[in-house]
């Protein structure tokens, strides 16, 4: 294969990448349940929920969401006076604050999420085989893991 083929077959790849996340990220949105938090919220909640501990720094949630830092720092501002998560001093570092659910914002985040994977699974079952599913996963996650190791 040529250079310039090569480049072209990237960067179409990429944008069928790109395309095929936005058209289902559209998809989804539409849902009724992502009225009750909208899905960067929720985004916020989902990665709160799968922290071993319950708790995370802020630092490390900006690392997990698709999110920009002052973004994030915003979003926590807003949740946090809903009452869908708190705030406590770390324990190992005085300075340091540690972000969690609250009881309310683990409810939430469990509701909207079956209500998302549901949603997720009629959109990919439609389109994809069980095993081009794994290829898509072995896939993503092969890109993921090439950029994070640079």
């Amino acid at each position: 294969m040529s250079a310039a083929a090569h480049r072209r077959l990237a960067t179409e790849s990429w944008e069928s990448l790109l395309r095929a996340q936005v058209t289902v990220m559209r998809e989804l949105h539409k849902e009724p349940i992502f009225k009750e938090v909208g899905s960067r919220e929720y985004d916020v909640l989902y990665n709160l929920s799968r922290c071993p501990t319950g708790w995370l720094r802020l630092n490390e949630l900006n690392d997990n969401v698709l999110l920009t830092q002052p973004s994030i720092s915003r979003m926590v501002d807003r949740l946090e006076s809903r009452g869908l998560i708190q705030r406590k001093t770390a324990e190992d570092d005085r300075r340091g604050v540690l972000i969690g659910l609250t009881e309310a914002g683990s409810a939430l985040q469990k509701k909207v999420g079956r209500a998302h994977v549901q949603n997720i699974m009629e959109i990919m079952e439609v389109a994809l085989t069980d095993e081009e599913m794994r290829t898509l996963l072995e896939l993503t996650s092969k890109l993921r893991a090439s950029v994070a190791g640079k």
